[in-house]
């Protein structure tokens, strides 16, 4: 490992190579503001990332020729590069995402990485983001990393070597906070559906917005639930500090929060930071399928953009309009599906655009993706019930989700079933 100025640092990335970047919080920005001032004698430089957290300098409209992001998950940066055709995405499984770099599908020639300093043995830690990057650091010729006196040190599989690193630039920058969405009427109500169906000792996956924040307040009263996530976020630490999350009953890792990477507040940082009780893994572990069936009653708790009355899930675009991403949907999904006491949730407001648009359609809207189809939906929630699916016919699951449905759009759902055969 060489320590060197951040010009210095990614000096010899050039034209035409492909360079994979830490994901959400962990967006190495010294990094990336110094490689975007290369951008005049730069062409064509693959980003290749998830989700990053951040202003994405080489997302901006006058980038677009030196710069060509390859969106694995898309982020609020990336939106308008995606839909403008400056940026490709790519649908895949979260789970599946280090496959691309160790078969190289995509090969790397670079990482941007995020690390905390070396300790006594020359670990430096992933800190708040996993998620595929191990593989990445694999898979590159050339690991380029800021040496971040301010990254929480995270324990697990999140360790890289000095060894392993070629150049590092000294930094003192937290990682990007996530400010909660703020928790309205419809979210709690959704909020105590779904938390009905938690059962104590439960193992639940819990991600981010207000949804899920909702889910969490709700919880209170429930008894060793544990967490094996994706990410979690600062709801996760208030179940922790209430004694509701303990993992005192989970089959594999128990006592253990896992996850692949974390978003929130510096309170979040704070209590990961060198904390035995948080376990990060990679991708590939997190939600593996076979994994999370592992948990008997693993809870799975998604959302969603638009479900039709047959059930088709689209979650990662809106229209056309792509809008985030596949991501772990389907891994925790299926896995879920598959766990002996296991429950798959998906959970959404009923309505969009202040109520006029219903977000349980009779068809989806054209050209959505379906990211979880309707053989593998169980349980739909939105702030006006449960609608129950598995084994459910079309008819009878087209009855069920206008059931949940926003009273205002019932009657047009109920003609348009019978439209379409199934009312």
């Amino acid at each position: 490992m060489r320590i060197v100025g951040a010009a210095e640092a990614v000096a010899g990335i050039s034209s035409g190579q492909q360079v994979y970047v830490h994901c959400a919080a962990a967006a190495p920005s010294v990094l990336l503001d110094a490689l975007v001032a290369r951008a005049p004698e730069l062409r064509d430089v693959g980003m290749i990332h998830l989700h990053t957290e951040g202003p994405g300098p080489h997302l901006a409209p006058d980038m677009a020729t030196h710069f060509r992001h390859r969106a694995l998950f898309v982020g609020p940066n990336a939106r308008a590069a995606v839909n403008e055709g400056r940026a490709d995405y790519v649908p895949v499984f979260l789970s599946e995402v280090p496959e691309l770099f160790e078969q190289r599908v995509l090969p790397l020639d670079a990482v941007l990485v995020n690390v905390t300093p070396p300790d006594a043995h020359g670990f430096c830690s992933l800190g708040v983001s996993v998620e595929a990057m191990k593989a990445a650091l694999g898979a590159a010729r050339t690991v380029i990393v800021q040496l971040n006196r301010a990254m929480p040190r995270t324990l697990g599989d999140s360790f890289i070597h000095v060894d392993q690193i070629d150049l590092a630039v000294e930094v003192d920058i937290p990682p990007y906070e996530l400010i909660s969405a703020p928790i309205g009427e419809v979210e709690c109500r959704i909020g105590e559906y779904v938390a009905a169906l938690v059962s104590d000792g439960a193992t639940i996956q819990l991600g981010i917005g207000a949804i899920p924040a909702a889910t969490a307040l709700a919880l209170s009263g429930h008894h060793d639930l544990g967490i094996h996530t994706e990410m979690f976020t600062d709801a996760v630490v208030e179940l922790v500090e209430a004694g509701v999350v303990t993992g005192a009953r989970k089959e594999r890792n128990r006592g253990k929060i896992v996850a692949a990477f974390m978003m929130g507040s510096r309170r979040l940082y704070e209590f990961v930071d060198d904390n035995p009780m948080v376990e990060m893994r990679s991708v590939d572990f997190t939600n593996d399928t076979h994994v999370i069936r592992s948990f008997r009653g693993m809870t799975a708790i998604n959302s969603a953009i638009e479900v039709d009355l047959g059930g088709q899930v689209a979650a990662d675009s809106i229209g056309s309009r792509i809008y985030s991403g596949v991501g772990g949907q389907m891994d925790f999904v299926r896995g879920a599906a598959l766990a002996s006491e296991g429950k798959a949730i998906i959970a959404l407001p009923s309505t969009a655009a202040a109520g006029t648009i219903s977000r349980i359609s009779a068809e989806l809207s054209p050209g959505a993706g379906v990211v979880t189809t309707r053989a593998h939906v169980r349980t739909i929630v939105t702030e006006w019930g449960v609608a129950e699916l598995f084994g459910r016919s079309l008819r009878e699951r087209a009855a069920a989700l206008i059931g949940i449905a926003h009273p205002d759009h019932r009657d047009r759902l109920t003609s348009e079933a019978r439209r379409l055969g199934v009312g």
